[in-house]
């Protein structure tokens, strides 16, 4: 069984921007009002949480992003991001970033709830400060 291409759209709509699935799902009473994107060095799976493989470069943080239609763009089967990402520089260490996700919590093994692969892995090294421009960051459900 796999989902109709309009349930795709209303159920990233859901997530991404806590918007109403008419007579299927509301948002809930206290909505979360942002959802955190996290860099991973590996695809942490269909297990794994927001700390799974996630980057550990000195001066890494997870990145608050706007539940709504200033922080995700809702396309077909596909949520981006809808503005550029841009992740704190790295002031030390180092790692090869392959996969992005995207969670409900700011810190700690919170909730994952999309991980998406990078087109091309980034090596992320002293000074450098991982950005992701608008429409990069691609999560879909198909």
């Amino acid at each position: 069984m796999s989902a109709t291409n309009a349930f795709e759209t209303d159920l990233l709509e859901l997530i991404f921007q806590g918007l109403t699935i008419t007579s299927v799902a509301q948002n809930a009473a206290a909505p979360a009002t942002s959802l955190y994107i996290s860099l991973h060095t590996a695809d942490p799976g269909e297990t794994g949480d927001q700390t799974t493989s996630e980057a550990t470069y000195t001066s890494y943080a997870r990145i608050a992003v706007a539940r709504d239609a200033t922080g995700f763009t809702v396309s077909g089967s596909s949520a981006t991001n809808f503005a550029a990402t841009l992740f704190p520089t790295c002031t030390g260490g180092s790692n090869i970033i392959t996969h992005f996700g995207i969670g409900l919590s700011l810190s700690g093994a919170g909730t994952l709830l999309l991980v998406g692969s990078l087109t091309t892995p980034l090596l992320v090294t002293n000074t450098i400060a991982p950005v992701f421009q608008a429409g990069q960051l691609v999560a879909s459900v198909d």
